[in-house]
């Protein structure tokens, strides 16, 4: 009896099973058919860059709370073990151990290595850029993706468990590379993406918000991790993240199947684009704007010390508030590109503005609170030139070269490198030798007196495209097939003329708006 029961209860296992095989098997093919809805795979492509940028500035920042004092302790392992030991007898009580000399050369030595760490990523980022931007748009912007966050994953794990300062900095060498990659073709994927200049900017701003959330939340994060569950901990969280979204862009994106590249339009030089004036005044307003925040970075924590006696907790919480008006400022920035589109190069304008006062502000504060107020007017700024500002390259190029994002947006990171590199290497020096007063004046006039330039992008908004894409690729005249076709479609399009195309019939036809003529996103994605 006990066998027939067990003959009878298999068939019904096996048919359970294969009812929650089929089962499975219709939801994935739903999850599939709706991830090949165009809009719905952009919003998913947001995240996936929205969690790279974020991953990126989190791993930059996370380091704050943490490098310092582990290397500290290397290094003071490191010199107990050279040092010859202690007098045992004679004027002992009157020496200093270790000598003084030896701590001085330590303390700036120490210094010296802690500024060269903080800025390596930026400067091997500002190195890495050019190679990047042609690579992206060689090849699109899907591999480049993916490339960055295996460098950065890699990255990750080794600041995980290096263990000298070798290792930290051949770390963040690796980082550099991996953000010169991952984050150029993010932007310029969501450039790409979203053609129309509200959804853009949204979009834009949607990314630089979680750029600045990564900023501001990462040394906190860092901190508390670093306290209570060693320094191993954070750096292995932000590792498994950055697996998880490159898993999922690998599954939305498809960078190694079926890649169609022939009928893409080949990005201009970026030699080429960095020449172009209104790119250039683009470029420079962003490495002024951030020029406060990469500067007061590695310098206020020593002068709160040193005037307002701040606590450690204070020095670590002094920018969390400010992600507060950064988001503000991205919001506002938004709604008012999507009403008013032509003041793009107001808005900007109007940040430097902010932050040139805002740091100008910043020396007169006497406490812990009255300093959070023109930090939070920077971030505000800042929100405000790069959510105006980022959509502006995307433009220049739609109406001026050719719609491939790589090279502007390449030339965009370079812009925020200059800045970051110079302020962990250069900014001690300044304060030291001018002081720190005079540091901060100097970026809010830089600011204030540079905001004027942005009036040359004010005719931006009137520009137009005089020809298509594939028109600006083919100036010296068809040069195959497809390209001659090609062009007697367009010319039998601007003339209002019919166009057999096919055994099925005959197509009209008919005069399309700006937007869908010269849009780069259908006929060529």
């Amino acid at each position: 009896m006990e066998s027939e029961a067990s003959a009878g209860q298999a068939p019904n296992l096996a048919q359970a099973a294969a009812s929650k095989l089929s089962h499975l098997g219709d939801r994935t093919k739903q999850l599939g058919s709706a991830m090949q809805d165009p809009a719905r795979q952009n919003r998913i492509i947001l995240v996936i860059v929205c969690v790279v940028l974020l991953l990126d500035n989190m791993l930059y920042m996370v380091i704050v709370p943490i490098i310092p004092d582990y290397l500290e302790g290397l290094q003071a392992a490191a010199a107990h073990a050279h040092l010859p030991p202690p007098p045992a007898h004679g004027n002992s009580s009157n020496a200093t151990w270790p000598p003084r000399a030896v701590a001085a050369a330590a303390a700036d030595n120490f210094d010296v290595q802690i500024g060269v760490l903080f800025a390596s990523k930026a400067i091997v980022q500002l190195l890495v850029n050019p190679l990047s931007g042609t690579f992206i748009d060689r090849v699109g912007y899907d591999i480049p993706l993916v490339i960055g966050l295996s460098i950065m994953f890699l990255s990750t794990l080794m600041f995980a468990f290096a263990d000298n300062y070798a290792s930290l900095f051949v770390a963040r060498g690796m980082q550099g590379i991996g953000s010169a990659f991952a984050d150029t073709s993010g932007i310029a994927l969501i450039a790409d993406r979203y053609t129309e200049e509200a959804e853009r900017s949204k979009s834009l701003g949607i990314a630089l918000a979680f750029i600045s959330f990564g900023s501001l939340v990462a040394p906190p994060f860092g901190g508390v991790l670093y306290e209570f569950a060693g320094k191993r901990v954070p750096f292995l969280i932000l590792a498994a993240v950055c697996l998880a979204d490159g898993v999922m862009c690998l599954a939305v994106l498809k960078p190694f199947s079926n890649r169609e590249r022939a009928n893409m339009p080949v990005g201009t030089p970026i030699y080429r684009l960095m020449l172009d004036p209104y790119i250039a005044v683009v470029a420079g307003a962003l490495t002024i704007c951030n020029i406060p925040l990469a500067f007061l970075e590695p310098t206020i924590a020593k002068w709160m010390e040193e005037t307002m006696h701040a606590t450690q907790w204070q020095m670590g919480m002094t920018w969390f508030p400010a992600f507060f008006p950064h988001v503000l400022g991205v919001f506002l920035t938004v709604k008012l590109a999507a009403r008013y589109p032509h003041l793009q190069w107001f808005y900007g304008a109007i940040g430097m503005v902010f932050i040139g006062a805002s740091s100008c502000t910043v020396p007169a504060c006497k406490n812990f609170g009255e300093l959070m107020v023109p930090l939070c007017g920077i971030c505000f700024g800042i929100a405000f030139v790069d959510t105006a500002l980022l959509p502006t390259l995307g433009f220049l190029v739609d109406v001026r070269h050719v719609s491939v994002y790589g090279s502007v947006y390449a030339i965009a990171d370079i812009s925020y490198c200059v800045a970051y590199a110079m302020g962990p290497v250069a900014a001690g020096k300044i304060v030291h030798d001018l002081g720190f007063v005079q540091l901060n004046l100097g970026m809010g006039l830089a600011n204030v007196l540079y905001a004027p330039a942005l009036l040359l992008l004010k005719n931006v908004a009137q520009m137009r495209p005089s020809y298509s894409e594939r028109n600006m690729l083919l100036e010296d005249g068809a040069t195959g097939l497809y390209d001659t076709i090609k062009m007697e479609q367009e010319e039998k399009k601007r003339k209002g003329l019919c166009a057999t195309l096919d055994e099925n019939g005959v197509e009209t036809f008919v005069r399309r708006s700006f937007s869908e003529e010269e849009s780069s996103g259908g006929e060529y994605a």
